[in-house]
């Protein structure tokens, strides 16, 4: 039943203490955290966990779960991502995509992936929008131009715990990408191909809004383990965002979940909350095609302010960043559980209206 307590090197673990590992739950989603663990192990006064996922995050609240039960481990949290690269030394890549415009999808994007390595976790960022570079501007790398060691392959910048390219390093900011189809997604996935991605954990990929050549070009050539799609709650916007989750279900890449971004407004003076574009209009389309809605995020000014500053508002001391870490985790879990129901051999059931 503990088979994740498998060193005979080390001392025994108390019943009482496997006990409350074996049961004890995830502060933000209830997930069992026995299903994600690898191995834990005690020496002296010192529990070493090794999880499947990097949820640093949780050292805490665990630790405080030790003490309420009486053991005053020192507790020490490690992590193992077990998955195979699908395309270089890249364990998972993850599409973060909008059906239009406008939603707040780049600054999502930004904040997912540093949101991510928080937790501890490997992360990279891939500009896709090719016509409208904004992240380079979003981690504080707006002017930075490209570096080769050998003038043919590409560092990526590094800022906020996230590797980042961008065709932003390349361009010139103040003229426009005025390129066809099969021209800018050549570039894109020369970006990608060309670029010397350390190992990665996860590479979240930003990408331009539509469905068109660009976003075929990375389905149909990248390994794309899944994707997020970015709405808000009003009617346009969840129009095309289920053009999104469609075009996503015609190439078969699994649809991780759901972002309902500005989902209302919160006054700064007086409290009070307005929906300003709509009610719970993510919700319902998630519901609509069965997928997890992985978090709600509110129209904030700080959300803005943070971005121009070129400082993730994830990593600052504010509500907001809590929503976006727990979006972070839920996406890792949603990767988890796909993955673990491959490996076992599940059929995936795809839900649609016809």
């Amino acid at each position: 039943m503990f088979n994740w307590f498998k060193s005979a090197k080390t001392d025994v673990l108390p019943e009482a203490a496997r006990q409350l590992l074996q049961h004890w739950q995830l502060p933000d989603s209830g997930a069992p955290l026995a299903l994600l663990l690898d191995n834990v192990s005690l020496q002296k006064n010192n529990l070493r966990v090794s999880l499947k996922l990097p949820l640093l995050s949780i050292a805490q609240p665990l630790q405080q779960a030790l003490l309420d039960a009486g053991f005053s481990y020192q507790l020490t949290l490690d992590y193992q991502l077990t998955t195979a690269p699908v395309f270089k030394d890249i364990k998972q890549i993850i599409l973060v995509a909008s059906g239009k415009g406008g939603v707040g999808k780049s600054t999502t994007a930004v904040n997912l992936a540093a949101a991510l390595a928080l937790e501890g976790a490997k992360v990279g960022l891939l500009d896709a929008d090719i016509y409208g570079p904004s992240i380079p501007v979003m981690l504080g790398l707006s002017g930075e131009k490209i570096s080769s060691p050998d003038n043919k392959l590409m560092q990526p910048k590094f800022a906020h715990g996230v590797y980042l390219q961008s065709i932003g390093f390349l361009v010139d900011p103040q003229q426009a990408s005025v390129w066809r189809g099969p021209m800018a997604s050549q570039a894109l996935l020369q970006l990608l191909n060309e670029t010397l991605w350390p190992e990665l954990d996860y590479l979240i990929v930003d990408m331009p809004p539509g469905t068109g050549d660009i976003q075929l070009t990375m389905a149909q050539k990248l390994p794309v383990t899944g994707a997020v799609v970015v709405t808000t709650p009003q009617d346009v916007a969840l129009s095309d965002a289920e053009k999104a989750i469609s075009m996503f279900r015609q190439v078969n890449i699994p649809l991780l979940g759901l972002i309902e971004n500005m989902s209302f407004y919160q006054c700064s003076h007086c409290g009070s909350t307005d929906d300003i574009f709509g009610t719970a209009g993510g919700i319902l389309l998630a519901e609509r095609y069965q997928v997890p809605v992985l978090g709600q995020l509110p129209l904030q000014k700080q959300i803005r302010e943070q971005a121009d500053a070129g400082v993730p508002i994830v990593l600052k001391q504010q509500p907001v960043a809590q929503i976006y870490r727990t979006i972070g985790r839920q996406l890792m879990l949603a990767l988890h559980w796909h993955a673990t129901a491959q490996a076992a051999g599940q059929p995936e059931i795809i839900i649609t209206d016809d």
